[in-house]
């Protein structure tokens, strides 16, 4: 490989691979949140919050991540909303991780025995208290290791956010290439730069679903 060309692409890639992260891991913040609210809402008695739960995830599980993005940044300025590059890439790609934390957090929450529930309601535990100091903590270990491949899912697909000019790892790397005409040393590097990122925060839920399964 021409260090000519690594000291002049690999700067270029790095500075993507940092959105790539922070796209990833504020995607999946917003995810989770997003997710532990729809899956509450699954799991209640009332249809009338069921219902639109329940077409939420069906929605965006059950189309193209592509598809949504194209919609939020193309779509969308049919009817008055213009949205940035970044603003149609996190609202994209949160909704999308919601949509499977929602069903990731309700099968949690569903595997924690029944009689803990019924034990609660015995002491005086409202619902909230009930889901808070007893239920979640327990989804919380359970799901750890679907949460991480989730993670590392949605690292992956913010490849697809380069689709709207937003310019992170994947965007750089075929800008890279187009003034470049180096296609090996541009995406040999970009795919050691996923790797790495990959192997980081794999390494990191590895750690936390390990220390969790000692309590």
């Amino acid at each position: 490989m021409d260090i000519n060309v690594l000291k002049e692409v690999f700067p270029v890639l790095l500075q993507g691979s940092l959105m790539t992260m922070e796209l990833t891991v504020v995607s999946v913040v917003f995810g989770s949140l997003i997710g532990m609210v729809t899956a509450l809402l699954k799991l209640s008695k009332n249809k009338l919050l069921v219902v639109p739960a329940g077409f939420y995830t069906w929605l965006f599980r059950g189309t193209p991540m592509l598809l949504q993005l194209f919609v939020f940044y193309y779509g969308l300025p049919f009817v008055g909303i213009r949205l940035t590059p970044f603003q149609a890439a996190l609202i994209g790609l949160s909704l999308n991780s919601g949509a499977y934390m929602a069903e990731i957090i309700r099968g949690g929450i569903l595997s924690v025995d029944k009689g803990q529930f019924e034990a609660c309601k015995s002491l005086g535990f409202t619902y909230f208290d009930t889901m808070k100091r007893v239920v979640l903590p327990q989804t919380f270990k359970i799901i750890i290791p679907s949460v991480g491949n989730e993670f590392i899912t949605m690292l992956k697909d913010t490849s697809l956010v380069s689709t709207i000019a937003m310019e992170e790892v994947m965007r750089k790397a075929q800008l890279l290439y187009a003034s470049t005409f180096k296609p090996m040393e541009v995406f040999f590097i970009t795919a050691c730069l996923y790797l790495f990122m990959t192997t980081i925060f794999t390494t990191v839920f590895s750690h936390y679903e390990k220390k969790l399964s000692v309590y």
